[in-house]
């Protein structure tokens, strides 16, 4: 039993306020900016018109699938994360319901998650980058500027521009929080502001034609293109894991989870809507730019520049709340005993986890300079899908063991809401590939173990 053994709520806050304690700095609009950071960028920039080859213009359709996922589970990580506002995000949920093998898993199967989107969305960020320069008649050494095999026909070694903004967002979240937030809101602000010039400029564009027809591959290229964007989702869920350093957690948590969701899902409905009715879908194979792309097909390539400019900052803010939810998360696992303690060793004059975010910069930024996008998609897909589906297990079981803890916000209708949330994410997890499936499974087996190996051993509740 002692796999299953479970901190108290008391020994949650206790870890929160001791010495390894985090600065609490955040308000409800931090929180919501830094869950629109982390969702609007590659998936809204870079994987539309991937999806568009995969469903049509049924990818509208298809958006509104993967935030309904997204919604129902945003519901169960709200109720936790008021209850429980600590760091560690669902891994810290599950350890207080599930036990701590679960939150093992949960852990490692989170740092797939956080880790390769930074890493992911570096890379889109280093596409829309190198477009960018070749405005000017700059061009990297085509060695220098993909990573092996990403590029059919082409030789490429290592993809520099990812590695480095990777690089130099990990310095600036080491340095504090605070100031990685104020950095963020202006960049959310600004291609938010972009994302709606795109609405406003493409609606006048639409022809009704390039709509049929509507769904030219059925449900099954309408779900398939779901399973592929809801890496577009990914990202509100960030927003719990920096419980710990919100100032009003019980209040202020659930605003920024579901307000950043929502706002997202309408930009996301709105621009596939709108992109796929200025430029028929079958275009857009081999593009990754198509929001700008539609803007060139309607001859505004004045404001496609702009799109291309708001894609490098949208993207840069998505990278830096993954690399922050990442280092939270190793941090939590740590402060329990089951990382070495170094990570969550906290900075004395920043006041944050400081080994633990070059950690991951350093490592992920390598992922990204050698692995290709597309491979990083899914794997992430695939993780986070298995995560969302754990913590609505875990808030059926939060219920029924302690239906007596104080909740700021409920999640409504449960076990109904969870259900549907654990539904959804299992539908979607069928229509990603075998290998996928292969390499998830080989990365549960790696986790259990180290925990086995290292982890139980060590944990402090032992």
């Amino acid at each position: 039993m002692s796999l299953f053994r479970t901190k108290s709520l008391d020994d949650l806050v206790a870890s929160a306020q001791s010495i390894h304690g985090l600065k609490k700095v955040l308000g409800p609009l931090d929180l919501m900016l830094i869950g629109i950071g982390a969702i609007v960028g590659t998936g809204i920039f870079v994987l539309t018109g991937t999806g568009a080859l995969t469903a049509g213009p049924a990818l509208t359709i298809s958006f509104i699938i993967a935030a309904m996922a997204c919604a129902f589970a945003a519901l169960c990580y709200a109720e936790f994360a008021s209850s429980f506002p600590v760091a560690g995000s669902i891994y810290t949920y599950s350890y207080a319901t599930m036990g701590e093998l679960i939150a093992w898993i949960i852990g490692w199967d989170l740092m797939l998650e956080y880790g390769l989107a930074s890493s992911a969305v570096s890379v889109g960020w280093s596409g829309y980058f190198q477009s960018l320069l070749s405005g000017f008649g700059i061009a990297l050494p085509k060695a220098l500027s993909a990573a092996p095999g990403a590029i059919p026909g082409v030789e490429t070694w290592f993809n520099l521009p990812a590695f480095l903004i990777m690089l130099a967002l990990t310095a600036m979240l080491s340095i504090g929080i605070k100031e990685s937030v104020k950095v963020n809101n202006l960049l959310v602000a600004i291609k938010v502001a972009v994302v709606l010039l795109f609405i406003i400029v493409g609606y006048k564009h639409v022809q009704p034609a390039n709509w049929q027809p509507f769904a030219p591959y059925g449900t099954n290229g309408i779900f398939s293109a779901a399973a592929l964007v809801f890496f577009a989702f990914i990202g509100f869920d960030a927003v719990s894991s920096a419980a710990e350093e919100v100032k009003r957690p019980d209040r202020d948590l659930p605003i920024g989870i579901i307000g950043s969701l929502a706002i997202c899902a309408v930009l996301y409905v709105a621009v596939s809507l709108i992109m796929t009715g200025i430029v028929p879908y079958r275009d857009f194979l081999g593009v990754d730019h198509p929001v700008s792309l539609a803007l060139q097909r309607a001859n505004e390539n004045w404001f496609a520049g702009f799109v291309d400019l708001g894609a490098i900052l949208g993207m840069t803010t998505v990278i830096l709340v993954m690399i922050y939810g990442q280092t939270r998360i190793l941090f939590a696992m740590s402060r329990d005993g089951l990382l070495p303690q170094r990570f969550s060793k906290v900075h004395s004059r920043f006041g944050t986890p400081f080994f633990a975010t070059w950690l991951v910069g350093i490592f992920f930024g390598l992922i990204a300079a050698i692995v290709p996008l597309n491979v990083l998609a899914e794997l992430i897909n695939i993780g986070t899908l298995a995560a969302f589906s754990l913590i609505a297990v875990a808030i059926i079981v939060l219920r029924r063991t302690r239906p007596d803890l104080p909740r700021a916000f409920r999640c409504p209708a449960v076990p109904i809401v969870p259900l549907l949330a654990i539904g959804f994410c299992i539908t979607l997890m069928t229509f990603l590939q075998a290998t996928t499936w292969m390499a998830f499974g080989i990365w549960l087996l790696l986790g259990l173990v180290v925990y086995f190996a290292y982890a139980r051993k060590r944990s402090l509740l032992s």
